[in-house]
């Protein structure tokens, strides 16, 4: 697959720089290679920090066009959207396979999910911002609802998901009428310009759709803008907390910060284990552990303990890791990058510096490709260190740990212990527990009897704590893309009259 890179994307059009860097004299490089197959050099992308301006600059101008559309009239630019994306879906999970190094079925997955993602943007979020009446809202005043967009959104895509989480962003800044500047992880660079090029495709107005590619200095310039007036970032912890700090003095700029997550599951002793199994399977080691949902915490109970321990580590050494695209279905493909591949070794040794048990060790795997193949770990922890690295951060690779409990309260506090709160769930046929733990865990999702990955689009996403910052994505995304504007209308125009003014002089 031949992934030529097109440039920045903005005033309607693809565009290369005219010269270098403005800001540090030379153009800098970004070299991507397929972390499954490392001899595979993908593209060369260049960051210009001249185009910077020259986005948000047409960003702006979009803007002022867009908003003055009608729902429908933008509904009909989304769906033809829908149709280019539809029409290159085997396309663009090609990409994804080889630039994130998923398994090809699971990039399917996910590119099939961005068309699924405009019905349901248009069905269920555009319903939550349509103008609403109060009829006699007060004697002959009736009272109107109006939700206004915000202006230019900048949207800073992941790399586990980058066609995904961005386009659901995307999708509701646009229905509610703002433009968007796009920045991709520097890491997925062509996945995330294939979408673009579905934008451009649809013949969406001039200015509507930007894109850049860059670095976090390019995502530091364009987020402290005035002229951008909401933020939609979705990454790591550290990355929100600078967003956070570069605008919290920008009154008029919303920031929705979509972010990492310490998830847990809890195993009651009255589990169906044949069901939680694969169900746990899919959480701890999907996409190699690098989703923000991912299972990191397993609080089993006593009684069941060794036989669930058992069966789950018989599960984990049969799991398939291969190349994404030229393996036969495997379960896992690499890790993203050699950093990535550094930190997972690096936590599962503070796992044993903290006192953890190693009973499956994590290995680095040699498949007949030179990659960032590493093989799923499992820890055991009778008596965690709560405050331990290796309990209070994300790890972002397919590990997890096993830490046994004697009542549901228990299992409650130390789910609690983190300083994240996205996801969770509990397997137990007592309704009772279910409910104890949803008012109790600190969470954003919390299922039951299901994995903590694979959220619906139609219900919120999002994490307290560390995870986010109370403004979920999915269904809800558009409640942060626009402003509320209350408005009373007077039906009597002949109703006041001067001398109900009280204070006046004769």
């Amino acid at each position: 697959m031949q992934m030529l890179l097109k440039g920045d994307y903005f005033n309607g059009r693809f565009s290369h720089p005219e010269g270098t860097s403005a800001l540090v004299g030379v153009q800098e490089k970004i070299l991507k290679t397929c972390p499954g197959e490392l001899t595979l050099n993908l593209w060369e992308a260049g960051v210009y920090y001249e185009h910077t301006e020259k986005v948000i600059e047409s960003a702006q101008k979009g803007f002022d066009a867009w908003r003055k559309l009608s729902f429908d009239q933008r509904v009909v630019y989304l769906k033809k959207y829908q149709e280019a994306v539809r029409a290159r879906k085997d396309e663009i999970a090609m990409a994804l396979a080889l630039e994130v190094g998923k398994p090809l079925w699971e990039a399917k997955t996910e590119a099939a999910a961005l068309d699924s993602k405009v019905t349901v943007t248009i069905t269920d979020s555009l319903e939550r911002i349509k103008q609403e009446t109060i009829k006699d809202v007060m004697p002959k005043i009736d009272g109107h609802v109006v939700y206004k967009p915000l202006g230019p959104c900048f949207v800073i895509g992941p790399f586990n998901f980058p066609c995904h989480l961005a386009n659901g962003q995307i999708l509701s800044a646009l229905l509610a009428g703002n433009s968007i500047i796009f920045k991709p992880s520097e890491k997925t660079i062509y996945s995330a310009q294939l979408m673009i090029e579905c934008f451009h495709q649809a013949g969406f107005p001039e200015g509507v759709i930007n894109f850049i590619n860059g670095t976090g200095q390019t995502a530091g310039k364009i987020t402290i803008d005035k002229r951008v007036r909401g933020v939609f970032f979705t990454g790591s912890r550290g990355v929100g907390l600078r967003i956070l700090e570069n605008t919290y003095k920008d009154m008029g700029k919303l920031v929705a910060l979509e972010l990492g997550g310490k998830n847990s599951t809890i195993i009651h002793h009255d589990t169906n284990i044949s069901h939680a199994l694969p169900e746990l399977l899919r959480a701890c080691f999907l996409t190699s552990g690098q989703r923000c949902t991912s299972t990191s915490m397993i609080l089993v109970h006593r009684k069941i303990e060794q036989e669930f321990i058992s069966q789950f580590k018989s599960l984990t050494e049969r799991i398939k890791v291969g190349h994404p695209t030229k393996s036969a279905d495997p379960f896992m493909g690499p890790l993203i990058d050699q950093h990535a591949e550094n930190l997972y070794f690096e936590f599962c040794n503070f796992g044993k510096q903290e006192g953890a048990e190693e009973i499956v060790s994590p290995r680095k795997l040699d498949i007949g490709f030179e990659g960032h193949y590493v093989s799923p770990s499992i820890h055991y922890a009778k008596r965690p260190d709560l405050k331990g690295k290796f309990i209070q951060e994300e790890i972002f690779g397919p590990n997890c740990f096993f830490v046994p409990y004697d009542d549901i309260e228990e299992a409650i506090q130390i789910a609690n212990c983190t300083e994240y709160g996205l996801a969770a769930s509990v397997f137990t046929r007592d309704t009772e527990i279910y409910k104890l733990c949803l008012r109790d865990i600190d969470a954003g999702l919390l299922n039951l009897n299901r994995s903590t990955v694979g959220a619906t689009a139609r219900m919120p996403f999002g994490g307290v704590k560390n995870s986010g910052n109370h403004r979920p994505a999915a269904v809800s995304m558009i409640d942060h893309c626009v402003s509320a504007v209350a408005s009373l209308e007077t039906l009597d125009d002949n109703s006041s009259k001067i001398t109900d003014v009280v204070g006046l002089k004769d």
